[in-house]
């Protein structure tokens, strides 16, 4: 007997993906819109993955996307328990790039994580579990009521800004951590210190440019679905 409480889910647009590239606090990138043009059904609360396997097995349901889940949680059709992770379809190697964005879940070749969600107090956080780590407990299960379009926008298959990024950490590099480098220098070191290390204070900068992008690095384009393009936008 089925089981699971099922709602329905309107098509809409959501967003995934992060747009902050700080190691600690971002995630896969980019941000990006994500139109689901159907109808689909998902289950209210999480079902365990011993009763998940056998309904998907059998064609009854589908581990629901990524892009699934965010727009069923806008619209509040679901919800979690404290302290529980539910697996979702996407496999991601590290980034969106070349992800088509109509609500199927992103599947890379030579996967490094799946995306999951944990909940704590109530609220949602996004997870991404390793494929060595053991699998959660529990997964969130679709019915869709047709198939995604055939004319689905698609995000660029690698980042086109990869220059400007590199730009971007230079000038990082050089504005936190070569300048203040030798300031320092200049107001504490000894006399001469500035012109005989001054190699020592330029790879010094540099590892303090570079350890801050675990705290921190500038917000990154969203990406925006215009027909059958994707468009990146503040």
């Amino acid at each position: 007997m089925d089981e699971v409480d099922w709602v329905w889910v309107e098509p809409g647009s959501t967003y995934v993906g992060s747009d902050n590239r700080a190691l600690l606090s971002g995630g896969p990138q980019p941000r990006h819109e994500s139109r689901i043009s159907y109808r689909f059904q998902i289950s209210r609360e999480m079902v365990s993955r011993d009763a998940a396997e056998p309904m998907v097995e059998g064609g009854d349901s589908q581990v629901a996307s990524e892009s699934e889940w965010q727009l069923a949680f806008d619209r509040g059709a679901i919800s979690g328990g404290n302290g529980d992770v539910e697996e979702l379809a996407d496999r991601i190697r590290g980034s969106y790039w070349g992800k088509i964005c109509d609500g199927r879940p992103w599947l890379e070749d030579d996967w490094i994580t799946m995306a999951c969600r944990g909940w704590f107090r109530g609220k949602p956080r996004s997870l991404f579990v390793n494929s060595n780590s053991k699998r959660p407990d529990f997964t969130r299960l679709v019915r869709r009521e047709n198939d995604a379009s055939p004319l689905a926008p698609r995000l660029p298959i690698n980042s086109p800004n990869r220059a400007s990024i590199l730009i971007e950490e230079i000038f990082i590099t050089i504005i936190i951590g070569v300048i203040p480098s030798f300031i320092w220098a200049y107001f504490n070191a000894s006399p001469g210190y500035i012109s005989e290390g001054w190699l020592n204070l330029i790879m010094g900068g540099i590892f303090i440019g570079v350890f801050s992008s675990i705290f921190w690095r500038p917000r990154q384009k969203t990406w925006w679905a215009e027909g059958s393009q994707m468009t990146p936008r503040k």
